[in-house]
């Protein structure tokens, strides 16, 4: 039987009679995290301005770049921080291009829509996202869909993340951006950033691990048809 190596040499490997958090392999609050400040920083600078989306696009922008910075000194990739610098540039954009401060908002709402389908089909067609993530992380490429399983198990896990993560954003930014809610959309973006990430990932997590049977030896070591 071929031994497959699931793990990166430097991790250690979980013993297959301990169950792994899926928040210990996904980590991702600092990007949450650093993702919402721009909103927040042009929510403030529109309303010291009394309304100004100008200012409170230039707000954004600047938060932007020394997130920027920051990230690059954390080792954070460069194509990584450029595209997310475009994206709030492409955003204060929009806002100041259609007049109204809300639309600075819109791309994340369209951005919740996509994922929200992306992640639905990727279901419908047995490549659930959440295995393709968790499988890269792990170092397994397309291992883990050999396993009935964790197939199974990964499709369940992902419908979570597209009711309890990015259903739930496309609702709440769909309405408060229909109304004009300025104020209300950068509380929403701040919320529903990593309080929401982390307790989508502890919900998804939870029903990833009862999904396995008690027999399943972990995340980390996928057993395929032929090992059965």
């Amino acid at each position: 039987m071929e031994t497959v190596n699931d793990t990166p040499p430097e991790e250690p490997e979980t013993p297959p009679g301990r169950r792994e958090s899926l928040a210990s392999l996904l980590g991702g609050r600092k990007g949450a995290l650093d993702a919402s400040l721009p909103p927040v920083a042009f929510v403030v600078g529109w309303l010291v301005s009394g309304s100004s989306i100008g200012w409170g696009a230039a707000a954004a922008i600047a938060v932007s770049a020394v997130v920027g910075i920051v990230r690059l000194v954390r080792g954070d990739k460069v194509r990584a921080v450029l595209i997310s610098l475009a994206a709030v540039v492409v955003a204060a954009l929009i806002a100041l291009r259609t007049g109204r401060a809300e639309d600075f908002f819109l791309i994340q709402l369209l951005s919740n829509v996509a994922s929200a389908l992306a992640w639905a089909v990727s279901i419908v067609i047995r490549w659930p996202l959440l295995g393709v993530v968790v499988g890269t992380v792990l170092g397994q490429k397309t291992r883990w869909r050999k396993d009935p399983d964790l197939l199974r198990a990964y499709s369940l896990a992902s419908w979570v993340w597209v009711f309890g993560q990015y259903t739930v954003r496309v609702v709440v930014f769909g309405v408060l951006w229909w109304a004009g809610e300025v104020v209300a959309l950068g509380v929403a973006r701040t919320v529903l950033s990593w309080p929401l990430v982390a307790v989508t990932v502890a919900v998804s997590g939870w029903v990833l691990h009862r999904a396995l049977p008690d027999r399943h030896p972990g995340l980390r070591h996928p057993v395929v048809e032929a090992e059965k």
